[in-house]
């Protein structure tokens, strides 16, 4: 009898131990509609567990489930820095912008805005990979100009030459943008419902001093900020931008940055 129990224990004890991560008790939780737990926990996972393209995805559906619409552009825009190919990040952020009171006009040239979308289509690391593939085939084209016997030939290597170099610098531009846009923090949202920009680094006293009001979930641009520690109202401001034309600054509270 003692050897059978002896036996059983140490079957019991072989047998694998199950606890979920926290990032799985997130899912539970979002899965059974707590999305402020949610929210708590898919944040837990982050800071223990580490970050991902995915979890800050599911982040962002939590946000928006909770009618945190600022949060959620917060979070699915760190799903793409970390992954530009999250299509469904993508889509979602596309639908919350469609949600966003503000619409700032988009005043960007055409060729930077062209410029932008290439950047974002792939991370740096695979922008690097393509300009040192395009970086062989220059060498490639180069030894055709050099060894190639025919002129028809070198002509072709010549020429091929000239757009492959030109091509394996935007890669390495690009490169180097993916990686600065992945890494700045310049960017920032709105997680107030409301907040009002002013053209003065403080609370607007007078009509002249109010630009406009935006709302819950608009994106700026930080380019300055000034700490103003005697201000009752917020100890440091920011000066940003929403597009090329509207400059103006906010208190630093009402925004996070990406």
């Amino acid at each position: 009898m003692k050897n059978y129990i002896i036996a059983l224990l140490s079957i019991l004890l072989s047998i694998p131990t199950f606890s979920m991560t926290i990032g799985q008790q997130a899912d539970s939780a979002y899965n059974a509609e707590n999305y402020n737990l949610a929210i708590s926990l898919y944040k837990q996972s982050i800071k223990d567990e580490g970050k991902s393209s995915d979890i800050y995805y599911n982040l962002g559906n939590a946000c928006y489930r909770a009618d945190k619409l600022g949060d959620a552009v917060i979070n699915y825009e760190r799903a793409l820095r970390l992954n530009p190919t999250n299509n469904d990040a993508r889509e979602n952020l596309d639908f919350v912008k469609s949600r966003i009171q503000d619409k700032p006009e988009d005043d960007t040239a055409f060729l930077v805005a062209l410029h932008q979308s290439v950047v974002k289509g792939m991370t740096a690391n695979t922008w690097a990979w393509v300009a040192f593939f395009v970086f062989v085939l220059l060498m490639a084209a180069v030894a055709l100009y050099i060894f190639a016997t025919r002129v028809n030939l070198r002509k072709t290597g010549f020429f091929a030459g000239l757009v492959l170099l030109a091509l394996f610098l935007y890669f390495l531009f690009v490169s180097y943008d993916a990686s600065r846009m992945a890494t700045t923090h310049d960017d920032a949202v709105v997680i107030v419902p409301s907040t009002q920009l002013t053209s003065v680094p403080r609370a607007a006293k007078t009509s002249s001093d109010k630009v406009v009001t935006i709302h819950e979930g608009t994106k700026v641009e930080i380019i300055d900020s000034v700490a103003t520690p005697d201000d009752p109202v917020s100890p440091m401001w920011y000066n940003v931008k929403i597009n090329n034309n509207t400059k103006a600054w906010l208190r630093s509270a009402d925004v996070e940055r990406i």
